[in-house]
């Protein structure tokens, strides 16, 4: 197994997280800029924007989540919701993405045949993006997990960090101390997902 696919096998979603990172942070934050300039996009678009959240800011996200979740979840059945927030509250930071929309509408414009295509491939972009930083903060053992609590958060965040209004936020990379292994990962057979034509 080369270095790549060590790296591929070794990114999990590790949910066990704390502050206490291998790295400092000026040097997560160059790991995650050099994912950004890296990362492939349609027609080099480059539209993927990010925050990185460290610190009490990190904790104001996951506080106004919880905030937004009550509205939403009913309060006898809060508690699993209110300790897995409170498990991403634990951590050292969150990664946020965004798609730049002005970007897309512009791909759109001059590209009037694939217009239709663009907001699924800026999505693709984006995904690319999440995977290239998740998996090198694992050969960093810094540990991360995805998450999604847009649209619910959308207006805070915006209103929170002074957020463009053409910046449509997509997922939140949460990232820390790995604090335990996470569990063994089933895999399903291959045989079932794979087909090859040609050989």
């Amino acid at each position: 197994m080369n270095a790549i696919e060590q790296a591929i096998a070794t990114r999990r979603s590790v949910y066990a997280l704390n502050r206490d990172l291998p790295l400092p942070p000026h040097e997560i934050v160059a790991t995650i800029e050099h994912a950004l300039r890296h990362a492939p996009s349609p027609f080099n678009s480059q539209s993927t924007r990010l925050l990185v959240l460290f610190g009490a800011e990190h904790e104001k996200l996951w506080d106004m989540t919880a905030d937004a979740l009550r509205a939403v979840v009913p309060t006898e059945v809060f508690a699993p919701t209110a300790e897995k927030i409170a498990g991403f509250r634990a951590a050292a930071g969150t990664v946020l993405f965004f798609e730049d929309r002005n970007v897309i509408k512009g791909l759109q414009e001059r590209f009037p045949s694939y217009a239709d295509t663009f907001p699924g491939s800026a999505d693709q972009a984006g995904a690319m993006l999440q995977y290239a930083l998740w998996t090198t903060f694992a050969t960093q053992r810094i540990g991360a997990n995805l998450q999604h609590y847009n649209p619910l958060i959308d207006s805070a965040v915006a209103q929170t960090w002074d957020i463009p209004a053409n910046w449509h936020l997509r997922a939140q990379l949460v990232f820390g101390g790995i604090a335990a292994a996470p569990a063994e990962k089933a895999l399903a057979p291959t045989a079932e997902r794979l087909r090859v034509a040609g050989l």
